[in-house]
């Protein structure tokens, strides 16, 4: 299938490892010229120059703390005007859970919970708004949010707030740019295989229905369809991508 996206430019936030590197590199191979955003500009100029020797297309990247409106929007702008616009919006600058044993109640601190929310709810929101007028004028977009499988169950609190947070974000979005041709959709990923999962962890895991642990590249193939024109008909919507949870039905 062609995807239709040779030529389309897309930001990516935590683009410089992990599931968002993963996506920018799908997104890239699929033709995308690609701005990436991370904290720290040595891991993003080793992947600006690994993904453009790998694919061939424009990459470009910029340090930012999307923590900070400024930041993001000096990034977004500095981004915007080296691949001559957006049309394509990935979130994922946001600490991946399932690597640390959640705190208890008893260890949850106010700058834990909103640490966690600035970062991952407000830093979305943030990026979000920078790039949207662009993608107004233009009459077409893409924002894809990487939230996580916590927002389906419990174990952690802190990142279930976040992530039934960032699904609450991306409906509203949905709804309110919806009619400027952009869509919005959030993408709840597992346990997912990236270059900072322990062997042993992915080796001895079986908590999904296909028995095995998802790779990032598996999560980017779904990306890479939602920032597509191919894509038209979902918006709003969260989509799971975990391997299958057993016993839960969600409709």
């Amino acid at each position: 299938m062609d995807l239709e996206l040779t030529g389309k430019r897309a930001i990516v936030t935590g683009g410089s490892r992990g599931i968002g590197k993963a996506i920018a590199r799908q997104l890239a191979l699929e033709g995308v010229d690609l701005g990436i955003a991370a904290r720290d500009q040595a891991r993003i100029d080793g992947a600006v120059e690994e993904l453009a020797s790998a694919t061939g297309r424009t990459v470009v990247g910029r340090a930012c703390d999307t923590g900070d409106d400024a930041s993001v929007h000096g990034m977004v702008t500095a981004l915007s005007a080296a691949l001559g616009g957006v049309d394509i919006l990935v979130n994922a600058a946001a600490m991946p859970g399932g690597i640390n044993a959640p705190p208890k109640l008893a260890e949850i601190t106010t700058d834990a919970l909103w640490g966690e929310v600035n970062t991952k709810v407000m830093g979305y929101l943030r990026c979000a708004r920078e790039v949207a007028p662009g993608m107004i004028a233009q009459g077409w977009g893409r924002i894809i949010n990487v939230s996580g499988l916590a927002a389906r169950q419990t174990g952690s609190v802190i990142g279930s707030v976040r992530n039934v947070a960032v699904s609450a974000l991306t409906k509203n979005l949905a709804d309110e740019l919806g009619r400027h041709g952009i869509n919005v959709t959030v993408v709840h990923p597992g346990l997912t295989q990236t270059e900072r999962t322990a062997p042993e962890l992915a080796e001895s895991f079986h908590g999904n229905v296909i028995g095995r642990i998802v790779s990032s590249e598996e999560v980017a193939y779904l990306v890479a369809f939602l920032a597509s024109p191919k894509s038209v008909a979902v918006t709003g919507d969260a989509i799971a991508a975990g391997g299958g949870a057993r016993g839960a039905i969600h409709y």
